[in-house]
């Protein structure tokens, strides 16, 4: 394709048809193919120019296309104009803003982007602003007003209809929950989103996503699809939707219109974004740099200039809180102490921690009863675990939960009886989290006086239910059934009656093979 040639104005006094020559070698600049534009040369020196809204890219691929390297900047704002050296494998990209700009190096100064594998690297530039002929012009127009992101004659087409402004967005490898708000938070980087419907459909979670304008969509798409929400899972696969619009009846963590906010929650949980964002983010996290490795987007998209490691833990905590270690070579083993020791079994600790991750074994220490080892699947369930459990009563005393320096816990001897105080629960089948994107990932939520039950049997009556919840000692406030009867809610008086509930009833038999499913709700009745 036709290649473009600038020159580059370091002062906005100057007209727009000024040339001036920037080049950083000796020799003068030259013209090319008639052109009065002169060429600039490129700035090949790595140094320390103060911040600046251009940006300096280095060690593209050769056959790198102007929308790859627009897509490394859309995530931190907007793009206002782009200059290849296809010759020297650089490109100088000029954002909307300096703050902008200074989020992106921050970012890439902490994780090395990659163009089609090839490492690349990014510095300011010494310049203030691109000054381009009327041919890049055209490039920015096409990037900021029709939204199209182009690489020469070729305009970017998802496969489906780019007039659309609804995306269908599939997760791919989904280890970590996402939830409506992350979608949310992450999309609206790139325009209003107005609506967004989440739902599964073989085995997948899905979204459809809507903007109030294609342009955003476009660009999202360009973006975004393929990339990892966490690292190295959670994988993007975005397409266009062949619906134009949503139609959205309730707002909860299912659904969500934002353009009316008056909407009912119907039966699924009313919407809220999970406070432990800001708790996540208010966090000195300096200790915990350097921990994991990869990219996290919803880092670069939420967070900014955040480290790393603390944006993916504000990130999963947005998501059910599932938080990122920040300790090295720390394991998935937590030491649970103040116990009730007349009252606590291997069993009972299973069940309550079991709602925040897969239990693997449980030891009630032989010499101090009163605490505990639990061996969690991994490091980010057994913090999941801590933080949500820390504090919490159980058997009316408040239990302590934190990480042990213990790396598994140890099975007792064969012929050594240990009374019952250690259990091996790794092939339980009521681990809850053993499926890849299970729909358990979706109401990950702190200990609340309102449990969700599930796979109620349909002969069991609200009575039925109130009597028995009351039988484990505690006093039914409210109850609602959903629409179809297999699922409620029942609101106890205190959390720590809700907790006891749920441990001495969740996977009760109710007749029939049916075994209740008890959780945590973050509602209220």
């Amino acid at each position: 394709r036709v290649g473009f040639y600038f020159s580059l104005c370091v002062s906005p006094q100057r007209g727009s048809d000024e040339l001036l020559s920037v080049s950083m070698y000796n020799s003068p600049n030259t013209t090319s193919n008639g052109s009065d534009s002169k060429k600039l040369r490129v700035e090949d020196r790595v140094g320390d120019a103060p911040p600046s809204r251009v940006l300096h890219i280095r060690k593209l691929p050769n056959d790198v296309s102007e929308t790859e390297i627009i897509a490394l900047g859309l995530p931190f704002g907007k793009v206002t104009n782009i200059l290849t050296l296809k010759g020297k494998n650089q490109a100088f990209l000029e954002l909307s803003t300096e703050e902008a700009a200074m989020t992106m190096v921050n970012y890439y100064s902490a994780v090395t982007p990659h163009v089609r594998s090839v490492p690349v690297y990014i510095q300011y530039s010494n310049h203030k602003e691109l000054k381009t002929d009327n041919s890049n012009q055209m490039v920015s127009s096409r990037l900021n007003e029709r939204g199209t992101l182009t690489s020469g004659s070729n305009s970017i087409d998802g496969g489906g209809t780019p007039s659309s402004p609804v995306l269908r967005i599939i997760i791919d490898n989904m280890f970590y929950p996402v939830t409506l708000d992350v979608l949310q938070q992450i999309f609206s980087k790139f325009g209003t989103v107005m609506k967004i419907i989440t739902f599964t459909k073989n085995n997948q979670f899905q979204a459809l996503l809507q903007y109030n304008d294609p342009t955003s969509a476009q660009q999202a798409k360009v973006a975004l699809d393929g990339q990892n929400i966490y690292n190295a899972c959670c994988t993007l696969r975005i397409d266009y939707s062949k619906l134009v619009n949503l139609n959205v009846k309730y707002n909860n963590d299912k659904s969500r219109d934002y353009t009316r906010p008056e909407l009912p929650a119907g039966d699924g949980q009313p919407p809220a974004l999970d406070p432990s964002v800001v708790a996540a983010l208010g966090k000195d996290s300096g200790s915990l740099l350097g921990k994991i490795p990869g990219t996290c987007l919803f880092f670069i998209i939420c967070f900014g200039a955040l480290s790393p490691l603390s944006a993916a833990a504000a990130a999963a905590a947005a998501a059910g809180r599932v938080a990122l270690s920040g300790h090295s070579g720390a394991s998935g083993v937590l030491l649970v102490s103040n116990l009730n020791e007349e009252m606590v079994t291997p069993h009972s600790l299973f069940t309550l921690f079991g709602v925040y991750g897969d239990v693997q074994r449980v030891k009630i220490l032989f010499n101090k009863k009163d605490s505990a080892l639990i061996q969690m699947a991994d490091m980010n369930q057994a913090q999941l675990a801590m933080s949500h459990l820390n504090g919490q009563k159980m058997y009316s005393k408040i239990i302590r939960v934190t990480m042990s320096k213990h790396q598994t816990v140890q099975l007792p001897r064969d012929g050594l009886d240990d009374q019952g105080l250690t259990k091996d629960f790794t092939n339980s089948p009521l681990h809850r989290f053993k499926k890849p994107g299970s729909k358990n990932f979706q109401n990950i939520f702190p200990p609340s006086a309102t449990l969700h039950l599930s796979n109620i049997p349909q002969d069991i009556t609200e009575e039925d239910l109130r009597v028995l919840f009351s039988n484990s000692g505690g006093t039914v406030k409210a109850f609602k059934f959903f629409q179809d009867h297999k699922m409620a809610l029942i609101q106890m008086t205190t959390i720590e009656e809700a907790i006891q509930c749920l441990i001495d009833l969740h996977n009760y038999n109710m007749g029939n093979n049916h075994h209740l499913k008890v959780s945590f709700s973050k509602s209220t009745i």
